[in-house]
Formats: structure tokens, sequence, C-alpha cells
């Protein structure tokens, strides 16, 4: 019984999705360590995290004018976010200018979670954001990547 188990989970773990679209800003680098700063499986986007590094106003800005990049390229913007995880080196500096953030969403408010982390993968990155947007219908057919 439990070898099926293991059989079953291999099979789902390298299940492609026929309609998942990948999206690279920086192909190369991001093929070199193995991820893709976003895929689109049906009608929903998952942007992996944008970081930002220096002062924390700065790499706020720096991180979501990527995010804003990214969703751009999919027909979206910060309206059509759902959920948010906010990685920052000093949780008290994120808060302090969250300011910055909500002027990125405007009226919109998504699910989210905010976090102090030790360190990021680069060390002079002081925060990371990561998305999941929903894609609606009218934008489906065009956001093909």
């Amino acid at each position: 019984m439990r070898w099926l188990l293991v059989i079953a989970a291999l099979c789902i773990s390298s299940h492609t999705f026929a309609d998942q679209h990948v999206f690279h800003l920086n192909a190369q680098g991001e093929k070199d360590i193995g991820f893709a700063q976003a895929v689109r499986v049906g009608n929903t986007l998952y942007i992996s995290g944008s970081v930002g590094a220096g002062e924390m106003p700065a790499a706020i800005h720096q991180a979501y004018e990527e995010l804003k990049t990214t969703l751009a390229a999919f027909g979206l913007d910060f309206g059509d976010v759902v959920k948010e995880n906010v990685y920052a080196t000093n949780i008290d500096e994120f808060i302090l200018n969250q300011a910055i953030r909500k002027d990125y969403y405007g009226k919109s408010t998504p699910a989210s979670t905010w976090v102090e982390v030790r360190r990021l993968y680069l060390p002079d990155h002081v925060v990371e954001v990561e998305l999941i947007a929903a894609i609606p219908h009218a934008k489906h057919s065009k956001s093909k990547r």
C-alpha cells in the first residue's frame, strides 16, 4: 500500500499542465538558478519573489516595480492580486514604509502575510515579495506567453 502512495506522488509531481505558461524577466539568470519569474496555470498567475536591496524605502520600490512589470506582461495590475507574501529582514522597517506598498495596490486589499527573516538569497536584499494573481476570463486569452 505504501508503494502505491509513493508512485502516486511521483506521478503528481512530474505532471505538467497543458495550459502552463512560463515568463522570465532574466531568462539566463533564472534558468541558471532554476526558477521562472512567473508561471501561469489556467486563470492563476504565480509570481516568484521580487527583491529589493539597500534602504527599505528604495528596496520596496524595486520589488514592487518588478512585480508591476511581471503583472503587466500578462495584462494585469495590482488589482488582480489575491495573495501576497512579504519577507523582510527588518519587518519594523517594512511596516514603517508600508505606505509605499499601498500606493501600488490603491484600494485593492489582497490576502497578505508579512514575515521577518534572517536573510534572503543575496545578503544585500532586504525585502522579497511574491504574489498570486487571478486572471479574469477576458484577459485569459490575451495573456498566453
